[in-house]
């Protein structure tokens, strides 16, 4: 087992192969510790290589509102009227400080995405 950082992209692909070859190693075993190690190694070379930005913060809303079995009128629970959910919704209404609290609270959809500028 040699393990080395990931610096480049001909590394990467080094570690990708190897993991690849030894993705079914027992946990515990030195083929599953270097598993491990290298999934680690790989996430943080990811990472900084091929960021993953918020998603647009009104297609959190309705995407977790999917996964929740929600509609307009259980969205309009949490924000308050029927009317001011689809204006949200349909992107007409900006999400107050307020209705970012009570998203967050209700769909436990992360701070950080509810802030986000989008248009």
């Amino acid at each position: 087992m040699t393990i080395k950082p990931i610096k480049n992209k001909k590394d990467y692909q080094q570690a990708l192969e190897r993991l690849e070859l030894i993705f079914d190693s027992k946990k515990g075993s030195p083929e599953g510790d270097e598993l491990e190690i290298l999934g680690i190694l790989i996430e943080k070379y990811e990472d900084e290589h091929f960021p993953i930005g918020f998603p647009d913060p009104i297609e959190a809303i309705k995407f977790r509102m999917e996964q929740m079995g929600y509609n307009q009128t259980d969205l309009a629970k949490v924000v308050g009227l029927k009317s001011r959910a689809s204006e949200i919704l349909n992107k007409k209404r900006k999400l107050t400080l307020e209705m970012i609290r009570l998203l967050h609270d209700s769909l436990k959809i992360p701070t950080e995405v509810l802030i986000q500028a989008y248009k």
